[in-house]
């Protein structure tokens, strides 16, 4: 773990953590981005653990992790940065593209999922709007996230989509929603969607309504808006 500022970070760059535990592969990202006035590195880390440490230390704005680390991997590290320092926004940065990796990484709060084939000015993009809080998917990724909503999907809900359906039907809106159930804002819309494609509804009043005719919900408080 290093923490250093390598690129020039005053007048407001965003301020990154690198997290991978290759060593190439983290110096070539660090290099990629060192010349970008936008963005300051103030760290680097090999592993989950020492990822926690950095951001508790330096309190980033968006930490780029990879997936597949010793200690921690890029799930559980994820996991950890929103549930401590939700004002850090993680993007993960991976060469795994499959359903059920791009699946944990999102639900377990990732603002953004980038492959390592991203250039230099889509990974700059993807940087500043993950500061801004905004959903970050490399195509490839958002088609198979889309490809997935299409296909038949199972009427019962999870546990977790039920704790979001309860949470909509309070009136919460999806920020009240991530901060109630401590997970990103991008989680909440992810859940929105799939529970939108189970009970076959399009928008957030009619999920509550289609749900208490189904008895899927406690209350209702009448929601409006959309994910």
């Amino acid at each position: 773990m290093t923490g250093r500022r390598v690129a020039g970070g005053s007048g407001g760059a965003i301020r990154i953590v690198v997290v991978d535990d290759h060593t190439v592969m983290r110096a070539g990202v660090v290099a990629l981005l060192a010349s970008e006035s936008t963005i300051e590195i103030v760290g680097e880390a090999g592993d989950g653990r020492a990822a926690l440490e950095l951001v508790e230390r330096y309190e980033p704005d968006v930490a780029l992790v990879d997936l597949r680390m010793p200690v921690l991997d890029g799930v559980a590290t994820t996991t950890g940065i929103v549930a401590r320092f939700p004002r850090t926004r993680v993007l993960i940065l991976t060469t795994y593209d499959t359903d059920a990796e791009i699946e944990r990484g999102v639900e377990a709060g990732a603002v953004g999922y980038l492959l390592k084939d991203t250039t230099r000015e889509q990974l700059v993009d993807a940087i500043h709007a993950a500061a801004r809080g905004e959903t970050v998917l490399a195509p490839r990724v958002a088609e198979r996230l889309v490809a997935r909503m299409r296909q038949p999907v199972q009427a019962a809900l999870t546990d977790r989509e039920a704790d979001v359906l309860n949470a909509v039907a309070d009136g919460l809106t999806n920020a009240e929603i991530g901060r109630r159930l401590v997970i990103a804002e991008a989680t909440v819309k992810t859940h929105l969607l799939r529970l939108f494609a189970k009970l076959d509804v399009n928008d957030r009043t009619r999920a509550v309504v289609v749900a208490m005719e189904r008895g899927l919900l406690r209350r209702f408080s009448g929601p409006e808006g959309s994910p």
